[in-house]
């Protein structure tokens, strides 16, 4: 009989790690990652096995397929939208064939052993793209059907990977005679910016705001590429894991969407820097705008809504800005570099 397992895809990267540290502690043991790079050691003492290779690989997929029985898929492999805008065609390949390729074998899985698989994906504020920049700044919370008109590679292959999670959770093969629908529960958030303590920043267009603290935590000059007035929501990565967390723990006949809105504070960059300097009042940090850079940001929300995911699984982040510094960032990262 194969072994039960969940699947974590991208679990080297910043919410893979958030992710097994969670699951560990609340005493699951049957983890198996997957990365490009070899996990650290708080990743390979936390998860059953660690395997080296590509979604993008099939016959890696193939073995895991064959050897294990898999309960639930968190797939956190991406690449990110700053390197994505660099590279379209790699983003298409890594970011929806990617996805496909482990959707497939979550219906592959589901129907070997006839039970439902569930699948988390992240997705990003990066699938709306609103057309100005006065148009932003005058529509309010943007709620879950609005304005999703990506500008980014990294938004369309996230908003067509919601689609193709759609597809197999309710119409896979749908002109054939075996009743599929179900067998693969699709449930994803569309995060904001995510700023974490433990972690460094990894190449996302939203980093300005991680990648200020960090350089005032080490004394060193920063030029944030957007201007003072940029806003977008942001939330901790201990958030974005409680909500990872709540919505695959909610009971299916629960959810009235298979994609939801999250968020906790949307302070402009300049606000940002405010906060930051009140830790670090002699931060060197600078304003050099990045036109194509802030164009991005200037395409997405100011402030999202996230009624639905109150309504219907109890969502409510744990930190406000305030919070976030004196309570998540600030613990962890002066002890971080005051060591180092």
């Amino acid at each position: 009989m194969r072994q039960s397992i969940i699947l974590i895809s991208g679990v080297n990267g910043e919410i893979g790690h958030g992710l097994v540290s969670s699951l560990y502690n609340q005493g699951i043991r049957n983890l198996i990652g997957i990365d490009l790079s070899t996990p650290d050691d708080f990743v390979q003492e936390r998860t059953l096995d660690c395997l080296i290779g590509n979604i993008l690989d099939h016959n890696l997929l193939d073995r895991i397929n064959a050897q294990y029985q898999i309960e639930a898929i968190y797939h956190m492999a991406a690449l990110l939208s700053t390197r994505a805008e660099f590279s379209p065609v790699i983003a298409h390949e890594v970011n929806v064939d990617g996805t496909l390729n482990l959707l497939d074998l979550a219906m592959e899985q589901a129907q070997s052993h006839g039970q439902s698989v569930k699948f988390f994906f992240p997705s990003s504020i990066a699938v709306y793209g609103i057309p100005t920049l006065e148009e932003k700044s005058s529509v309010g919370a943007i709620s879950e059907d609005d304005y999703r008109h990506p500008q980014t590679m990294y938004g369309c292959n996230k908003l067509y990977c919601e689609s193709l999670g759609d597809y197999y959770s309710h119409y896979y093969k749908r002109l054939s005679t075996t009743d599929t629908a179900g067998l693969v529960d699709f449930r994803s958030i569309r995060f904001p910016g995510i700023i974490s303590a433990h972690t460094l920043p990894a190449g996302g267009t939203s980093d300005y705001a991680p990648e200020m603290i960090h350089a005032a935590a080490k004394g060193e000059h920063y030029s944030c590429f957007v201007r003072e007035d940029a806003t977008i929501p942001f939330m901790t990565m201990s958030d974005a894991i409680v909500a990872i967390e709540m919505l695959m723990a909610a009971p299916k006949d629960a959810l009235t969407k298979m994609v939801y809105n999250v968020k906790a504070f949307n302070p402009s960059a300049g606000e940002f820097l405010s906060k930051v300097k009140s830790y670090y009042p002699e931060a060197n940090i600078d304003f050099i705008i990045h036109d194509n850079r802030q164009s991005i940001i200037d395409s997405w929300p100011e402030d999202i809504n996230d009624d639905q995911a109150r309504a219907d699984w109890g969502w409510s982040a744990n930190h406000d800005l305030d919070k976030a510094f004196s309570e998540y960032l600030m613990p962890v990262i002066r002890s971080r570099y005051e060591h180092n």
